[in-house]
């Protein structure tokens, strides 16, 4: 499918997409959240993509936040929607069966943030500022942001970010838990781009499930996380890959994973 905001590229099991409106700073609009909508749901149904590195174009911002030209004159109804469409957006990352990455390369404010923390990790380049600003629009984030930030790094240092708007620079959001690891802008991508290849040369099923028990334990008590997890566990012991991963390592060849 072709994309107007959107670029798709793809090599040897990693999919690499762009949000590429540069102009507007990568701004979600209800456009752009539909494309990408459909880009990840193909991404997500196609088997010879493993794993997905999120980015957005130019040198300034990863998403600067949500569209607020289009915002500016939403009812109140047409500002839940426009919420939940956003939400939809954000659960499906979160659910898809292949890991993506947020590469943030600049501003990841509002909507951008949240975009980002529906990522299973997030690197940044040493130029990335990350932060909430709704309030000072007399707002509040829409998109999960007040669940998936408080969930990552707890309610504290979350009420702080959202309560004051304030951004906060990438080695902050890296001594806060927020992002993974910080990277000279030159070499964000390659360095995403590297982990997300590492991530489709192993089993795939294994990851998928490994996510899977990841996010739905977190629901979860201890216990009943751990009955998921060996659940989920002894699944992969009636697959291909299986077989595959443990009969290569007695024979001391390397696996070739087929994701079955």
């Amino acid at each position: 499918m072709e994309f107007k905001n959107l670029l798709v590229e793809k090599d040897n099991g990693v999919a690499l997409l762009t949000i590429n409106s540069p102009r507007t700073m990568n701004a979600l609009n209800s456009e752009v959240l539909g494309e990408l909508e459909c880009a990840l749901f193909e991404l997500n149904l196609d088997s010879d993509v493993k794993a997905v590195v999120l980015t957005g174009a130019g040198d300034k911002a990863f998403v600067a936040g949500a569209d607020i030209k289009e915002m500016s004159t939403m009812s109140s109804h047409e500002g839940h929607q426009f919420g939940l469409k956003g939400q939809r957006v954000m659960m499906l990352i979160e659910k898809m069966t292949k890991p993506v990455i947020a590469a943030v390369n600049g501003y990841a404010l509002g909507g951008g943030l949240e975009l980002a923390l529906a990522c299973d990790f997030i690197y940044a380049s040493e130029k990335a500022k990350v932060g909430f600003p709704e309030v000072t629009l007399g707002i509040m984030p829409g998109f999960g942001g007040t669940q998936n930030l408080a969930r990552l790094i707890g309610p504290n240092k979350a009420n702080e970010l959202i309560f004051t708007g304030k951004m906060i620079n990438a080695a902050k959001a890296a001594s806060w838990g927020i992002v993974n690891e910080v990277f000279a802008p030159e070499e964000l991508l390659d360095k995403a781009k590297e982990c997300a290849a590492l991530i489709a040369s192993v089993g795939s099923l294994g990851v998928s499930y490994s996510k899977n028990a990841i996010a739905n334990g977190l629901n979860m008590g201890k216990e009943d996380g751990f009955r998921y997890e060996a659940s989920l566990f002894g699944v992969l012991f009636s697959t291909e890959d299986q077989k595959e991963g443990m009969g290569a390592f007695v024979d001391k060849r390397k696996a070739t994973f087929k994701g079955k």
